[in-house]
């Protein structure tokens, strides 16, 4: 069905059922799945010694976010690709959708973020609201 699919994780109950439906999904076929980890990005005015400690931090961190979704996913056909990057969620999730050209993106409905709406988690609202390719949402 989809050959391409991303799915956004933050370790949110959300993220983590959205890793499982995109991996039902990507087992209908031969399909590349994108797991997408954002780290909040830190100021670089905090100097060297400072900053590349709490930078080793946030990847050991997103690593052991991928490997939580990885496992919630399952097993594919496919290929599994993993994406860890510094910067908003929504739009880490929206560049790697227009440079991997996916076709669907999969995601929770709330994440972990400190500003959420009363209906959609503000990430969200902004990858449904710029995305070029449908967008599930799984609460």
């Amino acid at each position: 069905m989809f050959k391409k699919i991303i799915v956004g994780i933050d370790g949110s109950p959300q993220s983590l059922r959205a890793a499982a439906a995109a991996g039902d999904l990507a087992r209908t076929g031969d399909t590349t799945l994108f797991i997408v980890v954002a780290y909040e990005p830190l100021p670089r005015n905090l100097g060297e010694s400072i900053l590349q400690p709490l930078i080793a931090e946030q990847i050991i961190a997103a690593e052991e976010l991928y490997d939580r979704a990885l496992i919630e996913c399952g097993k594919i056909q496919g290929t599994i690709v993993k994406e860890i990057m510094e910067g908003p969620p929504a739009e880490a999730i929206l560049a790697v959708a227009q440079t991997r050209e996916v076709e669907l993106i999969v995601m929770g409905t709330r994440g972990l973020g400190k500003l959420a709406s009363f209906v959609l988690g503000s990430q969200s609202m902004k990858v449904v609201s710029e995305s070029t390719c449908p967008v599930l949402l799984v609460k």
